[in-house]
């Protein structure tokens, strides 16, 4: 890692104008890119997965090219966001270190909104994706207002509840997929073999080393595991040389489609990211400058938040938000430069016009990214827990968690509960989720502070 006096003083380090020397500038921002990578790109293959144009169907033979595009759109929609955020264009976006990226938290919503319809299902997904980035924008000029609404005991629980929901994934990704579901091969020591070595070698690098290998270690993690696996002979390259050098975003690649279920469920997340980014906002600006983030620097993040999924959805993308990995790049390095995240969406800008690019992401065994996806879906509900550490746990605060964990989780666990229900209040509510916040923010509205 460069030390801070080869970048400049200490108040220049703490000034998100202050542009460090290109040498140093260049590796900064691909480090930044290197901590959001993977997870910018799985939301991408779930879906892709999920919906049944990913691994194990029959896109295969044709290279996966709509699940290549949506991994392509994920690149160069958080590249353009990211640049809403550090360059700005009005009110739109906080001039500050913020990295975008495609966001875990509206997958749970998604999943069931898209499962098993093939590419069918993407165009109202698409549709909801704009409306609820249209709306996501909309919030930047109340955010301060609600944010009342929203205290730990609310944010910790959403948050762990995404990760909860989404735990799922890793552990089916690992043992070999939905494809291989029900056959010998699904669960058996040969598919986890290599997602226990991305975990091994993730934590090892976490934990016992420093500088870029520990920021990057779920990256490095899978790409051992990609090795191990290609010993193993589980990599097939035979569909690379089907993808294109160069190819432009296409407008409206699905359609264009209303589902109601899917614009409420993504207005309703557009909420929650909308938080989740005015806390990323003030988490840049104490880790990185000591100071609180100012009205016009929370306004501007959400406006860009809500602009840069709004427009992801029109190409076929999936909604952005702030990452917060990087907001901790920033505390440990802290470098507070706006610009040298401005050099990082420039690379993802770049590699999401090169398909190729995305057919070598493709390649990588649905076992070896289960490995990565436990860590970070792992990751996702702790963050949940470590934000209920700042609750008083009274009585009243036991009761609002214990009913909306109990109705969300059972929700999720047992969908069949809701059979009986309009596709559309289905589709919202066994996703466990909604339901969860939805009741922790009512109750926490409405119940006396003390319970006699």
């Amino acid at each position: 890692m460069t030390t801070g006096n080869a970048l400049g003083t200490p108040e220049q380090l703490a000034d998100p104008n202050y542009t460090p020397p290109l040498a140093q500038a260049v590796p900064l921002g691909i480090q930044h890119v290197l901590a959001m990578f993977v997870s910018n790109v799985t939301p991408a293959i779930i879906i892709a997965g999920a919906a049944g144009f990913g691994f194990g169907s029959d896109q295969g033979a044709q290279g996966f090219p709509d699940m290549t595009y949506m991994i392509q759109m994920s690149m160069l929609f958080a590249g353009i966001a990211t640049l809403f955020q550090t360059i700005g264009m009005g009110p739109v976006g906080a001039r500050l270190p913020i990295v975008q990226g495609t966001s875990f938290a509206f997958l749970p919503v998604m999943i069931p909104a898209v499962a098993g319809q093939g590419t069918g299902a993407m165009g109202a997904l698409m549709t909801g994706i704009v409306i609820g980035g249209i709306f996501h924008f909309l919030l930047g000029t109340v955010i301060g207002k609600i944010r009342f609404a929203l205290p730990p005991l609310v944010t910790g629980l959403i948050v762990l509840m995404i990760g909860l929901a989404l735990v799922k994934v890793g552990i089916q990704y690992s043992a070999g997929g939905v494809p291989l579901k029900g056959k010998p091969e699904y669960g058996t020591l040969a598919m986890w073999f290599p997602a226990l070595v991305v975990i091994v070698v993730t934590l090892g690098l976490k934990f016992f080393t420093k500088g870029m290998l520990s920021v990057a270690a779920v990256l490095v993690g899978i790409i051992v595991g990609y090795f191990v696996a290609l010993a193993m002979g589980q990599v097939n390259f035979g569909n690379v040389g089907k993808a294109a050098l160069f190819a432009l975003p296409e407008p409206f690649k699905w359609g264009w489609e209303i589902n109601w279920a899917i614009v409420i469920g993504m207005c309703f997340m557009a909420i929650i990211s909308a938080i989740e980014t005015v806390g990323d906002t003030s988490g840049i600006t104490k880790g990185g400058a000591g100071r609180e983030a100012t009205d016009a620097e929370v306004t501007g993040a959400t406006y860009a938040d809500g602009l840069g999924s709004a427009i992801a959805g029109l190409f076929g993308g999936l909604p952005n938000t702030s990452f917060s990995q990087n907001v901790g790049l920033i505390s440990m390095t802290g470098i507070m430069s706006r610009h040298v995240v401005t050099i990082g969406a420039i690379f993802l800008i770049l590699a999401g016009c090169v398909p190729m690019i995305g057919a070598i992401i493709r390649t990588v065994p649905i076992n070896v990214l289960g490995g990565g996806v436990i860590v970070m879906f792992g990751m996702v509900a702790a963050a949940g827990v470590n934000m209920l550490s700042d609750v008083t746990w009274n009585r009243r605060n036991m009761v609002i968690f214990a009913v909306s964990l109990a109705v969300g989780l059972g929700l999720q666990l047992e969908p069949d509960a809701l059979q009986h229900l309009p596709s559309t209040a289905k589709i919202l509510l066994t996703s466990g989720l909604l339901p969860a916040a939805a009741l922790s923010i009512i109750l926490n509205l409405v119940l006396p502070e003390e319970l006699d």
